[in-house]
């Protein structure tokens, strides 16, 4: 009889667009056995794998239903026991604000042999809203955040970050608008550039930009929902007035 490896794949599935999958993650998908799948993943993808693949939704919805992580944990477990080919896919990437870590660390103890397989972050797809994460004399960096901690706080970094010059990407930040909006009113930066991407990447994509100050009031008037990142600093606005600040760049050469 032959002995069955144990491994598992925690592959990242990127934003939504079926075209933004790597192809080493699609060849992941084609070959599963077992495919355990998150909301969060274009139910698209799985017509990828083969009529063979068991395909079982693990979906965790923000604020909402959700499968628990120690069932998630349990399912790979047994999976992995039995199938060679088990395929974690989670949306975006795994290891940015995906908690794969945690699940990597479970096959780990169990004796399995892992392999990461790298998505694109929904950050990333805020340039297919034409917003640039950086830009040369407008955004020095990228501060990518978390809008709620495991208490349900907000992120004590955010204060931090308010007085930076780069760019603030906030995950997971939509019950926290109006916190995010205070912090940044009180340290005089509520003028900030901010955007809201709902479904980046997706035929339904919604997006909204506005000043900091008004994030609350705009996502309610366009009707923003999870999931969706937050994107504050001057990049925001860089598609507004690119030109102006070009022409400024050649003044001064």
């Amino acid at each position: 009889m032959k002995k069955i490896v144990k491994s598992l794949k925690i592959v990242g599935s990127g934003p939504g667009d079926l075209e933004l999958l790597t192809i080493k993650a699609y060849r992941a998908i084609k070959n599963a056995e077992i495919l355990l799948y998150d909301n969060l993943v274009n139910e698209e993808m799985l017509n990828i794998a083969s009529e063979k693949c068991k395909k079982i939704y693990v979906g965790k919805h923000p604020y909402g239903k959700y499968v628990p992580q120690e069932d998630i944990n349990a399912l790979i477990a047994y999976y992995c026991e039995r199938f060679s080919k088990v395929v974690r896919l989670k949306g975006g990437d795994p290891y940015i604000f995906g908690r794969g870590f945690e699940e990597w660390f479970v096959a780990k103890e169990l004796g399995m042999d892992v392999e990461y397989i790298p998505g694109i972050s929904s950050m990333q797809g805020a340039g297919l809203s034409d917003i640039p994460l950086t830009h040369r004399g407008v955004s020095e960096g990228i501060w990518a955040l978390a809008g709620m901690k495991k208490d349900g706080d907000i992120t004590a970094d955010l204060s931090l970050a308010v007085h930076c010059n780069s760019t603030v990407v906030i995950y997971m930040g939509m019950r926290k608008l109006a916190e995010i909006a205070r912090i940044y009113l009180m340290h005089g930066k509520g003028s900030k550039p901010a955007a809201i991407i709902q479904q980046v990447s997706r035929t339904d994509e919604k997006k909204v930009v506005c000043k900091v100050k008004d994030l609350v009031k705009v996502s309610q008037e366009a009707r923003m929902s999870h999931p969706a990142i937050i994107v504050i600093g001057e990049v925001v606005d860089l598609q507004y007035n690119l030109s102006s600040l070009l022409q400024q760049e050649r003044n001064i050469v």
